[in-house]
């Protein structure tokens, strides 16, 4: 009797599991968690990937303006790959880079061909580490590559994870603005990003040890081709991930605030990448918050680097049905 009422509530207890995860959509789901670095051996390739880290949180200490050796300043700032791919990037909404290798080679409309994983590293080591291409056979980027493929590991080939990117905030039906921004940031982000938004350094200046909070502008910040410059991602990485320690469940700011704190960083002044006007040779492919031109809609530098966006994007459309493509004149 108590054999047969156990097997019955074995039964029903299977029976509820098994409805429970197909209403989660869980039945045919994938279950995928992010490798652990600690986890690997003592042997070279888990050397090369635990190096792959170290430059992703430290990179200001292997390939940054201050290293005695002058052919390893890669690096044009003291900012690690870690100040925007948050938690060695591993961190949802984060920007992370888990899940990635499998994606390239793949097309980017900035360059407007196929590129590989080591190019759009290289992106990042011009544009947000405002410095010079790494070399494909480099150990630094041997490193890095071996880092980005162990945080892929068992994702299949176009298959999507989630918490890629920084989030997706609903837009605002004004432009954003950098005044209302600076009310924002005096209140809740001046303390760890300094009152001129140069950031805390770990050390004294010129001792390579980089920034315990990240400077968000000026001449050691990252320079206006880096995607933290434009305003659609700088307002929804800061909506899911500031103060520093808040994630995308437990947001402090709303998404107005977001918008125009972000607002005013891309307001203040940056290094200049040379060259973005030759970025995007389609220009019907160019992200409507690309704060610098040619554009193909008429509509002001202003307007696509603030918004609102809602005109940009119908005017877009209606090009893009006329003509199907507008070639950058900038590029031959």
């Amino acid at each position: 009797m108590r054999k047969a009422f156990l097997l019955a509530a074995l039964f029903a207890l299977l029976l509820a599991t098994s409805v429970a995860a197909e209403e989660l959509g869980a039945s045919s789901a994938k279950f995928w968690s992010v490798p652990q670095v600690d986890a690997l051996p003592y042997d070279a390739h888990s050397r090369l990937i635990r190096h792959g880290r170290d430059l992703i949180t430290a990179t200001y200490s292997h390939i940054g303006p201050d290293m005695p050796d002058p052919a390893q300043r890669y690096a044009g700032n003291n900012l690690a790959c870690g100040n925007c791919h948050l938690d060695a990037g591993v961190k949802k909404f984060g920007l992370p880079i888990f899940g990635l290798s499998e994606d390239f080679p793949a097309y980017s409309a900035r360059v407007g061909a196929q590129i590989t994983l080591q190019e759009r590293i290289n992106s990042c080591m011009t544009r947000s580490m405002n410095g010079r291409p790494l070399p494909v056979s480099s150990a630094p980027m041997r490193a890095i590559v071996a880092y980005i493929q162990f945080l892929s590991s068992g994702v299949r080939k176009g298959e999507k994870l989630s918490g890629l990117g920084a989030g997706t905030m609903p837009e605002l039906d004004r432009a954003a603005d950098p005044a209302r921004g600076r009310d924002i940031y005096q209140a809740r982000c001046i303390g760890c990003h300094n009152v001129d938004g140069a950031g805390v350094q770990n050390s004294l200046p010129g001792l390579g040890a980089g920034y315990a909070f990240p400077p968000l502008w000026g001449s050691d910040s990252f320079n206006d081709g880096a995607g933290m410059a434009w305003l659609i991602t700088a307002a929804n990485f800061i909506h899911s991930n500031m103060p520093d320690g808040v994630d995308y469940l437990h947001p402090r700011l709303s998404p107005e605030e977001a918008w125009d704190v972000a607002a005013l960083m891309i307001s203040k002044p940056r290094p200049n990448r040379p060259g973005v006007e030759k970025d995007f040779p389609d220009l019907l492919q160019k992200p409507i918050d690309a704060p610098y031109g040619p554009y193909a809609d008429g509509f002001s530098e202003a307007q696509h680097k603030y918004g609102p966006y809602g005109p940009i994007r119908a005017k877009l459309k209606e090009i893009e049905k006329q003509m199907g493509e507008v070639k950058n004149p900038n590029v031959k």
